[in-house]
């Protein structure tokens, strides 16, 4: 059993060997990203940041980042709420996450930081996309609402809704996102929304929707029951990863 424990342990350790851990700041907020270098060839030094779900850097965002380094890209995970502030449970979550959604511009910011320290790990400046899950989803897309120097973004089963006060502008990074047909957080009006807004962002997108999947269909460590609302579904998260792929090598040639 001991003998089984310390293999577990050791393969925990090498999976996360090549992630350095990067402080920076946001004025006086602390932060703390993560990074991983291109596994392979990478002459353009793409480098694509991983913006984490609504409890924060966690596990899943990690796990993301070693996979695009695989894939041969520099990754960042972003730090969004503060190396103090990581919430202890969903309802600090809640708060958190809600402060930035009604913030956006604030949320721009930080995803703009972590852009910041991704170039300064040695990613090209004019090679950058962003990714992101659930609450980060929603970040991604923030993104390219807010016209961040990123070629495209990302968002996995992330929230759609704006706020019908705020202006469309028009968008430059190409979306994709990546969505849940059941997901019962994610309404029909704000999916119409969002398309229209796109439409009049005059934006390069496109919405891709996975049969049977729920929110967060992503995350392993959930269960498969749909009736939760949010659940694992192991061929829409297989089949969101590869759409991902082909998007970027279209998005880098």
């Amino acid at each position: 059993m001991k003998f089984n424990i310390l293999i577990l342990l050791f393969s925990t350790m090498l999976s996360y060997s090549q992630i350095k851990s990067i402080p920076y700041l946001d004025g006086k907020d602390k932060l703390e990203g993560f990074f991983v270098k291109a596994e392979k060839g990478n002459p353009k030094n793409i480098g694509i940041v991983v913006l984490p779900a609504w409890m924060g850097i966690d596990d899943h965002a990690k796990e993301s980042a070693e996979e695009l380094a695989k894939l041969g890209y520099h990754a960042f995970v972003a730090d969004i709420y503060g190396s103090v502030n990581n919430p202890k449970n969903t309802e600090e979550a809640g708060k958190l996450a809600g402060y930035f959604k009604n913030n956006p511009v604030e949320y721009q910011k930080r995803i703009q930081l972590a852009i910041d320290q991704l170039v300064k790990q040695g990613a090209n400046v004019n090679e950058i996309a962003v990714i992101g899950y659930c609450f980060g989803g929603t970040g991604a897309i923030e993104a390219a609402r807010g016209n961040l120097k990123v070629k495209g973004i990302v968002s996995f089963h992330g929230g759609l809704g704006k706020d019908k006060m705020r202006i469309t502008n028009p968008i430059t990074a190409k979306v994709l996102v990546l969505h849940g047909a059941d997901d019962p957080y994610v309404p029909q009006k704000d999916i119409e929304a969002f398309q229209d807004e796109m439409r009049t962002a005059k934006a390069d997108w496109q919405m891709i929707y996975y049969a049977n999947a729920v929110h967060a269909f992503t995350h392993k460590d959930l269960s498969t029951d749909n009736s939760k609302g949010a659940a694992y579904n192991e061929k829409a998260d297989k089949r969101s990863w590869e759409a991902m792929k082909s998007f970027f090598l279209e998005l880098f040639k």
